[in-house]
């Protein structure tokens, strides 16, 4: 990953492809050509086809379900609802719009998850279409995407595998579709870190653009600042498990 060159803790970048050198004012120079996830196309939970290509300037939370796990995936899915919650993008107290953020979990079971399946699930846990797809489609396109694209492979060898991807692991990537962060998605630890590297990323200075970038969107920075800490905060609250009551005597 590359060293962070940021006064933030900027996530860094996974898995170089290849290094470019270039010549630019007589000097060469050399840059990291990085892993870009390609493009899928799968239904989401309103029977629409859709694809990553039109999440275009979005940073990308990713991860993987089944409808009727009994064990990681309803925590997984539920520390995603408090992160959607904490960054609606209709929030006049925050006064930002958060749109530019795409929630995608993809099922491994897409035999039985059809889009009706999905739809059900996506009520019963209050999950908004206009941020959040739920995904199925083709058991080999999602595999494929999960290993070889996303690899998780690499991440979890225990849960992940060509027969089955039962992971609780979140994917992160930036504006470009570079892997930008795993996060244990049942870690409520992690979920906030999560929180807090989504909204870095989306003020990450875009190399090609001119330096006064950040200068643009400095009279955004204090509701930014509050949308990252009140979404990790949040995350904590919503996530933590209710003390146990001594009944003994």
């Amino acid at each position: 990953m590359i060293a962070r060159q940021y006064s933030v803790p900027m996530p860094g970048r996974f898995f170089p492809d290849s290094v470019v050198t270039v010549m630019k004012d007589g000097k060469e120079m050399t840059d990291t050509v990085w892993h870009k996830v390609a493009n899928i196309s799968l239904q989401n939970q309103l029977g629409q086809t859709v694809n990553l290509d039109q999440l275009k300037g979005k940073v990308v939370v990713i991860d993987f379900f089944f409808t009727h796990c009994a064990s990681i995936c309803p925590i997984l899915t539920k520390n995603m609802r408090h992160l959607q919650d904490g960054l609606k993008q209709r929030d006049n107290m925050k006064g930002v719009d958060t749109n530019f953020v795409q929630f995608l979990s993809l099922t491994v079971d897409p035999a039985h998850d059809s889009v009706p399946t999905i739809k059900k699930y996506a009520d019963r846990y209050g999950i908004n279409s206009d941020v959040w797809w739920l995904l199925t489609g083709p058991k080999k396109t999602i595999y494929d995407f999960a290993l070889n694209e996303l690899k998780l492979g690499l991440q979890d060898s225990v849960s992940v595998d060509s027969n089955f991807v039962h992971t609780d692991y979140i994917a992160l990537l930036d504006k470009d579709r570079v892997i930008r962060g795993y996060y244990h998605g049942t870690d409520t630890a992690a979920v906030a870190r999560l929180a807090d590297d989504l909204v870095f990323i989306m003020l990450e200075k875009d190399r090609k653009r001119k330096p006064a970038l950040f200068g643009e969107l400095r009279p955004l920075m204090v509701p930014i600042i509050v949308i990252l800490l009140g979404t990790a905060l949040g995350v904590v609250y919503f996530s933590r498990k209710p003390k146990k009551t001594n009944t003994s005597i």
